[in-house]
């Protein structure tokens, strides 16, 4: 039986080797083609990355989803985004994407769409419970092969003409984007060097994690020497970018999403947001001084999606570089789209990436913060240390929870895809900063006594 602490939120997710055996994934894949077929239909849609555990776990995937009656076709080793693409351009009833997304080398998983969205939550405890009671549906499935890529290129090149030849260091960072993107900067007016575009799931050269300060190294390096316009990063299946700009400073997820922001609300006044609790105040302080509606919610792909579609909002995003336009797009996370948006950004404007944040308050903040804590174990400690805060502070516990201090917060919540909690601090001073950071991370340290 497939180890239970793989089902999350909102994918299946584990390390490939010991939790992730085949036989069990081909349960997993019976059990998913059966949910498919009762909650839409047969027709399904089965993308990998280029993690070496994906071709195992693929052939498991496959045998069960065929097993269960489904019609697979496979689009092979593609980015994330395109498994999306898929959905819509073949009018498919469901999709699978075998992939690790930005976690360590030797864990994989599976996320699960359909045309009503993504399989998440209350569904995806429901594919628990089929495999635990065999309650498969059986029949005979077919198995077919299709180039989703040249329809994709197509789609997104024709959208776009940047008015100015904008010079682009690109970091694929050895994951599924790179073929992509080269494809995708051929038919553009782009002046692209490459990093690291060759698909290597041993990730070589760094990990494909954007958000990760070091993993930037290279990028900020070549945005210098050659002096690009902007440099982009991105994660192992690309639905997440990094952004660096033209002096080598990060921007994050939350800042990005101010720069589309700010476009959106130059052509659509009174356009909603969606952000989620790591992103900063700021953000949603400019967004709303620009006459936009900015709605602070969960962390997580999946419910960012539904909580877009509820709420008709153009565009929704996360620290970690998930950027879900609806305004010119499809509504899921695309960071070789949203690479595309900040170049026409900059190249419209003539001015450099870090101009389109001029007049932003200035504010100091942490990357994201990682501590490991058993999976088993974080809810527990999040909900101890929140106890703790509210005694002397105002909440927010939409996920986790975020402090409000008097000129700043500081957030602690636990991931939903790893055995790690996160945390992240903004404050007007370096100084208010370290004395925020240290309150919480007190808390923490009672909190993981107990």
């Amino acid at each position: 039986m497939l180890n239970t602490n793989i089902f999350r939120e909102y994918d299946i997710r584990g390390i490939a080797e010991t939790e992730l055996k085949t036989p069990d994934v081909a349960d997993l894949g019976r059990g998913l083609g059966t949910l498919i077929q009762r909650v839409a239909g047969r027709r399904v849609n089965l993308g990998r990355d280029c993690r070496l555990s994906s071709p195992r776990l693929h052939g498991a995937l496959l045998e069960g989803l065929i097993d269960s009656g489904c019609e697979v076709t496979d689009i092979g080793v593609i980015p994330t985004p395109l498994l999306y693409f898929s959905l819509v351009h073949l009018d498919a009833d469901g999709a699978v994407m075998i992939t690790g997304s930005h976690n360590p080398g030797e864990f994989n998983g599976f996320k699960t769409v359909t045309r009503a969205g993504s399989i998440y939550g209350e569904k995806i405890r429901q594919v628990r419970r089929i495999i635990e009671t065999r309650d498969f549906l059986s029949g005979r499935g077919s198995h077919s092969h299709y180039d989703v890529v040249s329809p994709y290129i197509d789609d997104i090149s024709r959208q776009f003409q940047f008015k100015k030849r904008i010079k682009v260091v690109a970091d694929a960072g050895n994951g599924a984007a790179g073929p992509v993107l080269r494809r995708l900067f051929e038919r553009l007016n782009v002046d692209v060097i490459e990093l690291f575009f060759e698909m290597d799931g041993r990730f070589p050269n760094h990990h494909p994690d954007p958000t990760v300060p070091e993993n930037l190294n290279a990028l900020r390096q070549a945005v210098r020497t050659h002096k690009a316009d902007l440099g982009l990063a991105f994660d192992g299946d690309a639905d997440r970018i990094g952004a660096i700009d033209e002096n080598g400073n990060a921007i994050y997820g939350d800042m990005l999403m101010l720069i589309y922001g700010r476009e959106i609300l130059s052509r659509k006044p009174g356009a909603t947001f969606i952000g989620e609790v790591k992103c900063s105040q700021v953000m949603y302080d400019e967004l709303k001084r620009l006459g936009g509606n900015p709605i602070m919610f969960k962390t997580g792909h999946s419910l960012i999606k539904t909580k877009m579609k509820q709420e008709r909002a153009e565009l929704a995003g996360e620290m970690s570089g998930h950027m879900f336009f609806a305004d010119r797009y499809y509504g899921y996370d695309d960071a070789l789209y949203a690479a595309c948006r900040l170049i026409e950004i900059v190249a419209a404007s003539g001015q450099p990436l870090s101009a389109q944040l001029a007049g932003v308050p200035k504010t100091v903040s942490t990357p994201e913060i990682r501590v490991d804590c058993p999976d088993e174990e974080k809810f527990q400690v999040v909900a101890r240390v929140a106890e703790r805060m509210r005694a002397a502070h105002q909440v927010i516990e939409i996920d986790g929870v975020r402090v409000l201090f008097e000129h700043g917060w500081g957030l602690l919540r636990a991931s939903n895809t790893q055995p790690v909690l996160v945390m992240r601090f903004e404050a007007t001073t370096p100084a208010l900063l370290e004395q925020y950071q240290k309150e919480v991370e007190s808390a923490l340290e009672l909190a993981q006594a107990v």
